[in-house]
């Protein structure tokens, strides 16, 4: 089945997103929810007071678990070709703040990545040197990327200029990129914003992973 990879936000889990879940199934996608490192069923010991303490260090932490995680893809996409479940030329990620920054880093971990959606996430959380990622490495990945026009948390400058620098990069196609922003909505967006956040996602990938 054409399939879509979930990542979560920090200190949540897949669980948290079972109506998204639910939503990119009922729209034809084996819609799998992973648990980044340290979250979920694979806890990080002491997980409040390490996120709790000195930014710096809580800053390094999290681009740890978010390096860790963006390592792992190739293996589980890996493992869902050879179970059967998963067409490698039909793959998607989608994920929101802590996994919109994993979507990015994502697309230049797996090449197979067809299709990509980040929510209030940033590319210059996914590496975890601080290193920019070339713009070659995006194309022909579908990306879309909706930030929040008020984020205090993840704010939208770098998700934004990140696709002016990849807008040459997809000048043969520029339809597989596209960049929205939501007016007016903070990281914690009102329902309406987030349900309509969502349903943009999940026609991107209905549009770019079959």
């Amino acid at each position: 089945m054409p399939t879509v990879l979930w990542f979560h936000g920090l200190g949540a889990d897949k669980e948290v997103h079972l109506p998204e879940l639910q939503l990119f199934a009922d729209a034809g996608l084996l819609a799998i929810g992973v648990d980044a490192a340290g979250h979920g069923q694979r806890p990080l010991p002491d997980f409040q007071r390490l996120f709790s303490g000195v930014a710096d260090a809580s800053g390094a932490l999290f681009k740890t678990l978010v390096g860790q995680t963006i390592s792992e893809l190739p293996v589980l996409i890996d493992a869902l070709v050879d179970r059967g479940l998963s067409d490698p030329q039909h793959i998607g990620v989608a994920g929101v703040s802590m996994g919109g920054c994993i979507v990015y880093g994502a697309i230049a971990a797996d090449r197979r990545v067809r299709a990509a959606v980040a929510l209030l996430g940033s590319p210059a959380c996914s590496c975890s040197d601080g290193a920019e990622q070339a713009p070659a490495r995006f194309f022909p990945t579908a990306l879309l990327s909706i930030t929040a026009d008020d984020d205090q948390v993840v704010p939208p400058a770098a998700a934004q200029a990140l696709h002016q620098q990849l807008l040459h990069a997809y000048a043969s196609q520029p339809e597989r990129l596209a960049y929205r922003v939501i007016p007016g909505a903070a990281h914690c967006m009102r329902p309406e914003q987030w349900a309509g956040a969502v349903a943009q996602t999940s026609a991107w990938l209905v549009r770019f992973v079959p």
